[in-house]
């Protein structure tokens, strides 16, 4: 199933996509996709739903992020071998965790805001993880069980803000708009193999990302059974597993987004993002 939220920001309702690509409201069974709901058990009661029988939503519809209210948003740096080349990184040990504010999350088509004093916002194509039950200590093989999905992500960056001011990662990930997240979230039976998904990213046409989730250091499972050792990871919790090489600081000259550009991006199944960048 792909799962989605449509509306105003603030007052999104859920629903999910048919099997001819149109949008069909789930507010009558479910009040929104949040921690509460999003879990496993949830999902797969609403599986069993006769979409003929809800109303279809208008296409133009705004789309919001596939997650409401969600407690914690997590993500691995450096996991894809040739973006660790492409900045003069070591391939890391073990997973590098950080963390992005959840006030950053956007819809998949919302324009992404350049704040202020901002001069070198980068762009993140990323398979994104979505947590459908509580994780404690699980197991490598146990760890794809808890996936209650997966999603497009742009874990857009203010480099300068990241890297050249000292401190934490989080602070060039977290300004408003730099999380759009969605347009769908999938179920892992209509996903198969997360390590075998193509990424790609445009900025203005041209193709910088194209790459495969197959060139991950630390694949889902690896990042989920790593994690859950030192955090209990929740329903609705979201990861943003890493991205390819292709951004603009790896570029010769670096190149950075600039108000009115358009970026565009997508996972293999998991459907596609636009965003237009605008100035604060």
């Amino acid at each position: 199933m792909k799962y989605l939220r449509f509306g105003p920001v603030g007052l999104e309702k859920p629903a999910c996509l048919d099997a001819q690509g149109q949008i069909r409201d789930l507010s009558g069974l479910i009040a929104d996709f949040t921690p509460t709901t999003v879990t496993i058990e949830t999902l797969n009661k609403l599986a069993g739903t006769d979409l003929s029988t809800l109303p279809i939503v208008p296409p133009e519809t705004r789309i919001g992020a596939c997650v409401g209210a969600a407690r914690n948003f997590y993500a691995v740096g450096l996991n894809y071998a040739r973006h660790a080349r492409e900045t003069n990184n070591p391939e890391p040990a073990e997973p590098v965790l950080f963390s992005k504010a959840t006030s950053c999350i956007s819809g998949p088509n919302d324009p992404i805001i350049l704040p202020k004093g901002s001069t070198k916002t980068d762009w993140e194509v990323e398979l994104g993880i979505v947590i459908g039950r509580n994780c404690d200590y699980v197991s490598e093989a146990e760890a794809l069980d808890c996936v209650a999905g997966y999603c497009t992500i742009n874990d857009v960056s203010e480099r300068a803000y990241q890297l050249e001011q000292g401190g934490q990662w989080i602070k060039g990930k977290s300004a408003p708009s730099f999380g759009p997240i969605g347009p769908w979230l999938v179920t892992p039976d209509e996903v198969g193999d997360p390590q075998n998904l193509a990424l790609n990213l445009s900025v203005n046409g041209t193709m910088h990302q194209s790459s495969s989730t197959a060139d991950m250091i630390f694949g889902v499972a690896e990042i989920i059974a790593y994690m859950s050792r030192f955090m209990r990871l929740l329903p609705g919790d979201i990861i943003a597993s890493g991205t390819p090489e292709g951004v603009g600081l790896g570029l010769n000259p670096p190149q950075f987004l600039r108000d009115g550009d358009v970026v565009e991006l997508s996972v293999a199944s998991l459907g596609t993002q636009r965003q237009v960048v605008q100035r604060q």
